[in-house]
């Protein structure tokens, strides 16, 4: 009789087991998060081994959570178990081999133990699930310099910069291109940072030192190579102790990148954008007040990325309207989340934002002005 009632028991399908059932799924998936979350609150106090420990009860209950695994082996990583940490990487990887963080990380620990060709593999592998991350094209671009392989590793670097322009300002103060700076690429990657800088309004070389951490020669150095080419002009100023020379972007460089122009100390500066990218941003800007209005979520969703994306006019839209590049950016994420209901839902809120940037951008010329 009891092998009866056993039998009966575990093939129960009635309203109450169904309910029993998911209520410990509810339970097992608030255990497991909380004990993520509290993993992820030690790493951020860097008490890593209690962070571990935190991760690894989270996945006794939960052995295919991706994120606990990748935590895990970050955690590892900053204590320099860089074994374990590849090990907890590839737990990650045999839940989901096109994690590409994963691969990523994987790549930077064979990198922190000097093994080059292992994180140029993992760097490729994560290239081929997403090759629009500058972050892992950089790091390509370290792994390749240092194995030797230089063209290669300056072609990677190249990739990085057109994603995300920080990556310059980075890559002449690394010293893993310390091999690499007497190439013809490097040197060019230089002279986008030191133009990058007067675009800014470092318009004297000490200024340039200071704000990038490049040795003053390299600047020196660059700034004669782009007077050469006609794209750097130099200036002498009158002060107290004789002349001084300072520079300024050429006249029709200027007019293409836009320029900021510092006042002085604690004094204002401006900013004017190029006036060929705010008639884009604004024709972006109308097209995605229709787009919204007409409900098609593939064509708001590709205008948003051209306004967000630091390839197109994110920079700009950073420097002049930071909240409102920051909101797009949220917008972006839930409509590529929740699709059409989200815009069907938020269409009032989201013309309003649009409306609002286009107001700012026709009420005068796309500058502002900031205490420095």
């Amino acid at each position: 009789m009891s092998r009866f009632f056993r039998a009966k028991d575990k093939n129960d399908n009635s309203p109450n087991k169904e309910e029993e059932t998911k209520d410990t799924i509810d339970y097992h998936d608030f255990q497991v998060r909380d004990l993520y979350n509290k993993g992820v609150n030690h790493m951020s106090n860097d008490k890593f081994n209690d962070a571990i420990r935190s991760f690894e009860l989270a996945l006794r209950i939960d052995p295919k959570f991706v994120e606990a695994w990748i935590k895990k082996g970050y955690a590892h990583f900053h204590m320099g178990d860089y074994s374990f940490s590849i090990s907890s990487y590839d737990m990650a990887l045999n839940v989901d081999p096109d994690n590409y963080e994963a691969w990523n990380l994987k790549g930077l620990a064979y990198y922190k133990m000097n093994n080059y060709e292992k994180a140029i593999e993992c760097c490729t592998k994560a290239l081929d699930v997403n090759p629009r991350d500058g972050m892992v094209w950089y790091n390509y671009a370290c792994y390749l310099t240092l194995n030797g392989k230089v063209d290669d590793g300056m072609e990677a670097l190249k990739r990085a910069i057109e994603i995300d322009i920080s990556h310059a300002k980075k890559a002449v103060r690394d010293r893993d291109f310390e091999n690499a700076r007497a190439e013809e690429g490097f040197m060019r990657i230089i002279e986008v940072v030191v133009l990058e800088s007067l675009r800014q309004g470092y318009d004297y070389v000490g200024k340039i030192v200071w704000i990038t951490g490049m040795d003053k020669q390299d600047v020196e150095d660059a700034l004669l190579r782009l007077s050469m080419k006609g794209l750097v002009t130099i200036k002498e100023k009158k002060s107290l102790t004789g002349k001084e020379e300072y520079y300024e972007l050429s006249r029709d460089l200027s007019d293409k990148l836009g320029e900021k122009k510092r006042m002085g100390f604690l004094k204002s500066k401006q900013y004017s954008a190029p006036i060929q990218e705010i008639r884009d941003i604004l024709e972006i800007l109308d097209k995605s007040v229709e787009s919204v209005k007409n409900g098609e979520i593939s064509q708001t969703i590709d205008s948003f990325e051209e306004l967000i994306s630091p390839q197109k006019h994110g920079n700009t839209m950073i420097e002049q309207f930071f909240d409102q590049h920051r909101d797009l950016r949220l917008y972006q994420i839930r409509l590529k989340d929740k699709g059409q209901e989200y815009l069907d839902s938020h269409k009032s809120e989201l013309t309003g934002l649009l409306q609002n940037i286009i107001e700012k951008v026709r009420s005068g010329p796309l500058s502002k002005t900031i205490l420095d």
